[in-house]
């Protein structure tokens, strides 16, 4: 049995990182970052702590401006033992995040999806060898007693590169003898709950933005609603969720009352709890 503690903390998270993790312990970085660490290694997840994508569509419809401030500046993150990317979209693979997290932790390896080995070679900045490609379907161990299992997602839709390999991955992270599972950027489609199920995952990390239509035309993909994501915690047998992917572009969001409404409601056979800044999240045995 798992239990997640949520512990609230008033330093700074560069320097909340600094002490000793003990059991696996989790740091929201805003939208669908984490930083992992656990007794022996620190991972982190989709990282997006710059302000590209304000300057990227500036002055256009639908302006990226955050609302929150970034809670660390990538160099001040390690060390950095692995980072995970899930998919090619700059909120989860951001060049002015990772090339100084790259920089600042020489010997960090980068996960990332076999169909975006090229955009990740360019916006990461490092060689092959510090590059770990993967499709959905594979597993691997890149650092003793840690696995990970890339997992298909659809970010509204299955995509695949030419070749065949997913665009879009969720990962499965098995360490100190607990699994948790971030979803990436996903909705709900045939054959996701049997993949993930048989993990018996302890810990969901699900997206709650949803999806609207204006969006979807402008080329916005959406993801699952935090309905949805109570849905697929509980096919998946999580005995804990984290909802995230909110709270940081104004027109892409979901309202962080609605989150705890469900919560305190216990409306989720999960445990609900929304992602927040200055939380540590301790998962343990």
């Amino acid at each position: 049995m798992t239990s997640l503690l949520p512990v609230p903390f008033s330093e700074t998270l560069a320097a909340r990182l600094a002490a000793p993790a003990g059991d696996v312990r989790l740091y929201w970085l805003g939208q669908a970052g984490f930083v992992i660490a656990t007794g022996r290694y620190r991972i982190v997840v989709d990282p997006y702590l710059s302000d590209s994508l304000a300057q990227k569509y500036q002055g256009k419809r639908f302006e990226h401006d955050r609302l929150v401030a970034a809670p660390i500046q990538p160099s001040e993150i390690g060390p950095v033992d692995l980072v995970l990317v899930t998919h090619h979209h700059t909120d989860h693979m951001d060049q002015q995040t990772l090339t100084p997290i790259a920089a600042a932790n020489p010997d960090c390896r980068f996960v990332v999806p076999r169909a975006a080995i090229e955009a990740a070679k360019e916006r990461i900045g490092v060689g092959s060898d510090r590059l770990i490609a993967v499709d959905a379907g594979e597993r691997i161990e890149p650092l003793p007693g840690l696995a990970i299992t890339a997992i298909r997602a659809a970010h509204e839709t299955l995509e695949r590169s030419e070749e065949g390999w997913h665009k879009f991955l969720g990962y499965v992270v098995e360490s100190d003898g607990v699994r948790l599972y971030h979803a990436g950027d996903t909705i709900p489609f045939e054959g996701l709950v049997d993949e993930v199920a048989p993990f018996k995952v302890d810990l969901a990390l699900l997206p709650v933005n949803g999806r609207r239509p204006e969006l979807t035309q402008a080329g916005i993909a959406g993801n699952l609603t935090l309905d949805e994501a109570c849905v697929l915690s509980d096919r998946i047998g999580a005995a804990d969720m984290i909802a995230h992917h909110y709270g940081m572009f104004a027109f892409n969001t979901e309202d962080p009352a609605t989150i705890d409404a469900k919560s305190a409601a216990a409306d989720c056979r999960a445990r609900l709890h929304r992602a927040k800044l200055s939380v540590e999240y301790r998962l343990s045995k």
